[in-house]
């Protein structure tokens, strides 16, 4: 009798210590990725030309696949796979931190192999959500795995870096904005709204398969990324949630925000300001990735941290504080870009560092026990 009353919560109690296993193997490519994007982000202060210790390194060329793949790609398959809950699904991110140690030890092609073999098991994974919950949202996931996947593999077999960039942008676009798609339910858009949706990530995709944003005139990606933006920024569920207080107001900000540098870069790319197509380029695709991408992950960090990693993470106000300096690096690397300010473009990047550093510090010590919450 006493047996069979035990053996449920024995059970019980073998599947949490199986699950708390789990969880702290998760920790090992998140690390990996971490390291990635600390790599990353001294690459880039090397490539803006600031004297640094060591000089000018063999993999600084290897800087936006670090952060593409080796971080941003590592987190998002980690989401994946817990978001499945199937032990398969944890090969991409296994795989994907691999191809950064790979690439952070000089051995790039066996790095773009790594991301390659996660891009298909990514893809794989997006698709088996699709099949099971048939919506755009789901496709459109799957479509920003594809991204990843066609941009890896065009850098696999010696495509132009700027040709690869604009698929690589794609994949991380087509995530974030599939999963604001979801939530934008909550705010009940018209049905036809889904089609404006549809039409604008169609246009980014012909202008990126087009060769853009590497053209001097990027006019389907520019009129995407755009279209996409003024959907965002009209129908995002953030737009009611930013009336509210504390981490949900703090993140409805990072998410209009990052909208709103969308919408910069397809200006940019729009209307390419004559004799500085490069600088142009660059402003761009750094209003992309740090405006857009990194103010996503500013936003979603209090949320995706416990559930990948099972450690509970707390909103403080002083958050505000890192935020503010990331979107002000944002507006230094496009000014200086446009105007080609050669020493402000430089400065960006400290201030890009110095927020990133700054948030995942309040991230540390506010969430650590005796430290006083405030929610404002």
């Amino acid at each position: 009798m006493s047996t069979a009353l035990t053996s449920p919560e024995a059970h019980n109690a073998k599947r949490r210590a199986m699950q708390a296993r789990w969880r702290r193997l998760r920790l090992i490519p998140l690390a990996i990725g971490a390291l990635s994007m600390a790599v990353a982000l001294w690459l880039g202060l090397v490539r803006l030309g600031l004297p640094l210790p060591g000089g000018t390194p063999p993999i600084a060329e290897y800087h936006g696949a670090l952060m593409v793949g080796g971080f941003l790609g590592t987190l998002i398959c980690l989401e994946r796979a817990v978001a499945l809950g199937r032990p398969w699904a944890y090969l991409a991110p296994a795989l994907s931190s691999l191809g950064a140690v790979a690439l952070l030890a000089g051995m790039p092609r066996l790095g773009a192999l790594g991301f390659f073999a996660a891009a298909v098991i990514l893809l794989f994974a997006s698709a088996s959500i699709a099949i099971r919950q048939f919506a755009l949202f789901t496709i459109v996931l799957a479509g920003g795995a594809a991204c990843w996947l066609v941009g890896t593999l065009q850098w696999l077999t010696g495509y132009s870096m700027s040709s690869v960039v604009g698929w690589w942008l794609s994949f991380l676009i087509l995530t974030i904005a599939a999963e604001r798609l979801e939530l934008s339910r909550l705010a009940r858009p018209p049905p036809w709204s889904q089609a404006t949706f549809a039409v604008a990530l169609l246009l980014l995709l012909i202008g990126v398969a087009r060769g853009e944003p590497a053209e001097p005139r990027s006019t389907f990606m520019a009129m995407g990324l755009m279209g996409c933006a003024a959907w965002l920024l009209h129908y995002d569920i953030a737009r009611r949630t930013v009336r509210q207080s504390g981490q949900t107001r703090f993140s409805a900000v990072c998410l209009l925000a990052g909208h709103a540098w969308l919408g910069v870069a397809g200006v940019l790319l729009l209307i390419n300001p004559p004799g500085i197509a490069v600088l142009s380029y660059d402003a761009a695709v750094h209003a992309i990735a740090i405006g857009f991408v990194l103010s996503m992950i500013f936003g979603h960090a209090p949320i995706i941290l416990p559930a990948v990693t099972g450690f509970r993470v707390r909103y403080h106000s002083l958050a505000y504080v890192s935020l503010a300096l990331l979107h002000a690096s944002v507006m230094l690397r496009v000014t200086s870009d446009v105007f080609e300010w050669m020493d402000l473009r430089a400065a960006s990047g400290i201030v890009t560092v110095l927020a990133l550093a700054g948030y995942a510090a309040t991230l540390f010590l506010t969430s650590r026990k005796g430290f006083s919450q405030h929610t404002a």
